[in-house]
């Protein structure tokens, strides 16, 4: 009987049902539409930091920034009087190697990696030391011996600021080097990498010159397994190629070769310039950085969380939109659907006092009108609520449908990831010096979370909009309600 009293007052009433399940099923696509949407864009951001971070890493410890003016200028090179072959026409050869670090960021002492090992909540932890390596190669024509702006031999050089003779070709190219300590792989670079061809690099070859070339380098410089690359004015062997692990980001460096071997070679001491950390827990990661930090106030201790808020472009902007405006418009229109489902409720209980009186004069209690008026509301949300669900879905599957392509632009320090400075970059760390930017795909995915939430919305309309109108139906008296009427 009570369905079909029920069904028979919501087929009467259709243009109320109709304007109260139309709210609330606005209101219900809003909702799954912005939640959609934000998880799409925390995906897509996501995919931008894998393509600026890559490494399997929680944590990075790096030195600190050097004050302007402490750098070393950039790199210098100097040749003697045998630092070039000179062929039968006069014309010198010269071509040198220098291999640096960044003259932009400190470096920190090896010993350093064992005292980020001893924190609590730490459970891997490697170093590296990011270098550039930069070739200076080129040709030097015979300087004149009399006539011209040039000078005669034994006269000095031509002063400086100009005056001297023209000519020459000389080309300057640089790479990304890392070194590594090759017995750790699970923690850094080498955890977000497959190997192409070859080997990678083991405890074996600390101390020989031997390099894993990255994938992409190699292919550009024609280089394979068992040849050599030069760097820092020294052969080495090339062991293994690697290309990344994810479509989305590039390798850490372009040359990878042990870390005792890059410390000889860049003439510094025990150093390293990357301590790569990894939690024992994704909960443990703030307690373990707060940790590092004590423990190397020196020091800049970073996360993936610092470097999403690098993030910038039109992917922010997505992201701040759909925070903001997109959460507060879908407040305010559930809000607004469910005072339209109240005042309608209300009104029709108003209309209806006649026929609540009479059921209280056959003997309906408050409680059996109640839940007529309950009932009543609560078809009508979860009217709205399947209403809204499929316009909801319908409006997600036109998004990925479409597909908006959105870009992105990650600042990223120079040295604070493994990349160092150059192609390399992608990939790897912290800080503010290289501009790394993607495309990204934008998509919306549904989850049954979201589904079931806004169904559970849509009923809770319909609940609110019950209990409102039951309470005006239960104060009625039967006697009132018929003489008022009468």
């Amino acid at each position: 009987m009570y369905a079909t009293y029920l069904r028979r007052e919501l087929s009467g009433r259709k243009k109320q049902t109709i304007i109260v399940a139309a709210g609330l099923a606005i209101a219900i696509a809003l909702v799954i539409i912005v939640n959609s949407l934000a998880a799409g864009v925390r995906d897509a951001q996501a995919q931008a930091l894998e393509s600026v971070y890559g490494v399997g890493t929680d944590l990075t410890v790096t030195g600190a920034q050097a004050e302007p003016g402490d750098g070393q200028g950039g790199p210098r090179f100097e040749f003697d009087e045998e630092g070039g072959e000179t062929s039968d026409d006069g014309t010198t050869s010269l071509s040198q190697s220098r291999l640096m670090t960044d003259m932009m960021r400190g470096t920190l002492d090896a010993a350093t990696v064992q005292t980020v090992a001893g924190v609590s909540g730490v459970s891997g932890v490697s170093g590296a030391l990011s270098l550039t390596n930069t070739t200076f190669d080129g040709e030097l024509p015979e300087a004149p011996v009399d006539g011209g702006s040039g000078t005669a031999e034994g006269q000095g050089a031509p002063p400086a600021g100009g005056g001297g003779f023209g000519g020459g070709s000389f080309d300057v190219d640089s790479f990304t080097v890392l070194g590594i300590s090759s017995s750790d792989t699970a923690v850094g670079p080498l955890s977000a990498v497959e190997l192409s061809d070859g080997r990678l690099l083991t405890a074996a070859d600390d101390g020989t010159d031997v390099a894993v070339v990255d994938a992409t380098y190699a292919t550009t410089n024609a280089l394979t397994v068992g040849g050599t690359i030069d760097v820092g004015g020294t052969a080495m062997e090339i062991v293994g190629i690697v290309s990344s692990s994810s479509s989305d980001a590039d390798t850490a460096a372009n040359v990878y070769i042990p870390l005792d071997v890059a410390q000889t070679l860049a003439g510094v001491d025990d150093v390293v310039s990357t301590i790569y950390v990894q939690a024992e827990s994704a909960d443990a990661i703030g307690t373990v950085q707060a940790a590092i930090q004590d423990a190397l106030p020196d020091a800049t201790v970073s996360s993936q969380s610092d470097l999403a808020a690098t993030v910038s472009g039109s992917l922010a902007s997505a992201s701040s939109l759909i925070t903001s405006l997109g959460t507060w418009l879908s407040i305010i229109v559930l809000g607004v659907a469910v005072a339209l489902a109240v005042l309608f409720t209300i009104s029709g209980v108003s209309r209806r006092t006649r026929e609540f009186g009479t059921l209280k004069a056959i003997g309906w209690s408050n409680g059996r009108v109640v839940g007529q008026v309950a009932g009543e509301s609560v078809v009508q949300g979860l009217i709205g609520g399947i209403a809204g669900l499929v316009i909801g879905l319908a409006g997600v599957v036109a998004i990925n449908l479409i597909s908006p392509t959105i870009s992105t632009a990650a600042t990223i320090d120079a040295q604070g990831g493994p990349g160092g400075m150059g192609e390399g970059m992608p990939g790897g760390g912290f800080g503010a010096a290289t501009q790394a930017s993607a495309d990204v795909v934008l998509s919306a995915p549904v989850s049954i979370t979201i589904v079931l939430a806004a169904v559970g919305l849509a009923v809770a309309g319909g609940l609110v909009a019950g209990a409102f109108g039951g309470w005006r139906a239960a104060r009625l008296s039967p006697a009132e309600a018929l003489r008022s009427v009468g």
